[in-house]
């Protein structure tokens, strides 16, 4: 139970099916924990709780002028004050490491399901729904798991006071054991409305995060085209949102905790009420009333942690249905045989748009439309969408990515989106990723034309730094143009040296020279390895081995640059843009 153990070796493997499954699986690995909450937990109550026999005790010795026995409730008050004291501190660290072990295991399996599923993850949900679950979901499912060492410790300790006060006083205790079950059920005609809302709030706060996460990745492209304030306003309206659901789902809990201290008043009233009129017909004596109102006083305390209770699980059961949502994302390999263990070589194919790479080819695909051809190329990296029948995955060399090991289906193909992540870091950690071996650092620089980018980033050394690997670079490299960051995320996908690289738009941010350079050096360290870019570059299509034209999810024409702008219309429309040209003049 120690925190020590965090980071987890293996945070364990977490039922999905539901998020009650994935609540009851987080209890299931704090058993012990939970056992140490809960054995402190009654110490702790306990000493509350029979707090009043001794006042009882105090109070009838001072009526019957009894010192021995007011000493006595004297010291049994002192040992009752440190037993609280003492069993407070470990009650409050036993369930305070419940809730961090739980948030720190949840983390660590979103960490692992991110890790495996790499970019997958944001094409199959938002990536403000991923952030919003590893921070405010984490924390409410915690606070779910540490209260129930509470509520457990609460719900014993308060069936002891009622079974103590029956043996007590049976009038009293009677009247007590039949209210405190109708104001612990009070609330739960309103829990259903509470969650209604709650989750409206989830999923808007989910909304906002989203907005947010969008607003920030997108900033430099804002700017250039003057969209702060619109993103601005969206956000504020989405912002304002989330604030109004909170506040209904604030006013509702406050309703339920003021209905239980109304009803529990109520009863207070009531039993002094009874109690008063026992000691007047010489039923029971004060000391006696004195120590059933302390027994009833002290349920207050568990009934607001059965409260907390409820309001934790209504909470909880929203995020952990989200968090067990993500958790459940799986590639479809996962599911499937693992028959194939060594990545395969041969020609690549997919079957939805009938594109067909040889094996060892440059092979260019243009489909006119950007997204189109993103989709497409997610697609060849194993990426299907889950609308897609099963008989629907890529082959290379015959064989299905989708029944490929993760880890094989990654070392076989290797796919570089348009808008490439470089982690903070120098440029010499950016290519410690694992490699081929066959193809250097340097070639690969050479090769994506890094030359210059090197020449500038060695003038940010420090002093008596050389070497412009050392120099460092800016969280997603921000420190570099668009141009520059595409070329050396090139750089890192050469030096990778996958049996088959898959690269879209690689060049769309270089300038021409440039462009006509990269090519060039693409070809040449690619000579022999099966290679697809997603371009329309006539600089990169005039240099390929064959030119797929993709325009509409179907492959429409196959040849090369030259023979496909003679001979194809559209083609040469999309690669040319003189149908643009034409209605530019006209």
């Amino acid at each position: 139970m120690s925190l020590r153990e965090i980071p987890f070796a293996d945070p364990g493997v977490p039922d999905t099916r539901s998020g009650l499954r994935f609540i009851l699986w987080l209890e299931h690995q704090q058993i012990r924990g939970q056992l140490a909450a809960i054995g402190w937990g009654l110490l702790f109550f306990g000493s509350i709780a029979a707090a009043p026999v001794a006042v009882g005790i105090a109070v009838q010795a001072v009526i019957d002028r009894s010192w021995p026995r007011l000493l006595l409730a004297g010291g049994l008050l002192l040992a009752m004050g440190v037993v609280k004291a003492i069993s407070d501190a470990f009650f409050h660290k036993a369930v305070v490491t419940n809730w961090i072990r739980t948030a720190a295991r949840i983390q660590q399996l979103l960490a692992r399901k991110a890790a495996d599923l790499g970019s997958m993850l944001t094409r199959r949900i938002a990536a403000g729904e991923v952030v919003a679950v590893n921070s405010g979901d984490v924390e409410r499912i915690g606070w779910f798991v540490e209260i129930i060492g509470r509520f457990s410790a609460a719900l014993l300790t308060c069936l002891a006071v009622v079974i103590g006060l029956l043996f007590y006083e049976p009038q009293l205790g009677l009247a007590v054991a039949l209210a405190v079950p109708v104001l612990a059920l009070s609330i739960v005609p309103l829990l259903k409305p509470a969650e209604r809302r709650a989750d409206a709030q989830r999923a808007k706060n989910g909304r906002a995060t989203e907005l947010a996460a969008d607003t920030v990745a997108g900033l430099r492209v804002l700017r250039g085209i003057g969209g702060e304030e619109l993103f601005l306003a969206r956000y504020r309206s989405a912002s304002q949102e989330v604030r109004s659901a909170s506040v209904r789902t604030a006013r509702m809990w406050s309703l339920i905790a003021a209905l239980q201290i109304f009803l529990f008043g109520l009863f207070l009233v009531f039993i002094v009420w009874f109690g008063i009129s026992l000691v007047r017909s010489g039923r029971i004596g004060v000391g006696e009333l004195v120590t059933t109102y302390g027994f009833v006083t002290f349920l207050l305390l568990p009934l607001q942690v059965f409260e907390e209770t409820a309001s934790a699980f209504i909470f909880s059961k929203v995020s952990a249905k989200r968090a067990a949502r993500v958790l459940a994302i799986q590639r479809t390999d996962d599911t499937m045989g693992q028959g194939v263990a060594q990545a395969p070589r041969g020609d690549l194919f997919d079957p939805v748009s009938g594109l067909l790479v040889q094996e060892g080819s440059f092979t260019a695909v243009v489909c006119g439309d950007p997204d189109a051809g993103g989709k497409l190329a997610d697609r060849l990296g194993g990426h299907s969408p889950d609308a897609l029948p099963e008989d629907a995955s890529v082959l290379v060399g015959g064989v299905s990515l989708d029944n490929l090991p993760l880890a094989s289906a990654r070392e076989a193909v290797l796919v570089q989106d348009k808008d490439p992540v470089l982690l903070s870091g120098s440029v010499h950690e950016l290519f410690d990723v694992p490699a081929s071996g066959d193809v250097s650092i340097a070639d690969a620089l050479r090769a994506s034309q890094c030359a210059d980018i090197l020449d500038v980033l060695a003038q940010t050394l420090p002093e008596g730094v050389e070497d412009p690997m050392e120099a460092v670079l800016t969280e997603r490299g921000r420190s570099l143009s668009g141009g520059q960051r595409q070329r050396v995320a090139l750089a890192r996908s050469l030096y990778v040296d996958p049996p088959v690289l898959v690269l879209d738009e690689p060049t769309s941010a270089v300038d021409a020279h440039t462009e006509a350079r990269v090519a060039d050096g693409l070809g040449a360290l690619r000579a022999g390895k099966t290679t697809v870019v997603f371009t329309s570059s006539p600089l990169v299509l005039d240099r390929a081995d064959q030119v797929v034209f993709v325009p509409d999810g179907r492959v429409a024409a196959v040849g090369t640059h030259h023979e496909l702008v003679h001979s194809d219309r559209r083609y040469r429309s999309v690669v040319t843009r003189e149908d643009e040209a034409l209605e530019e003049t006209a």
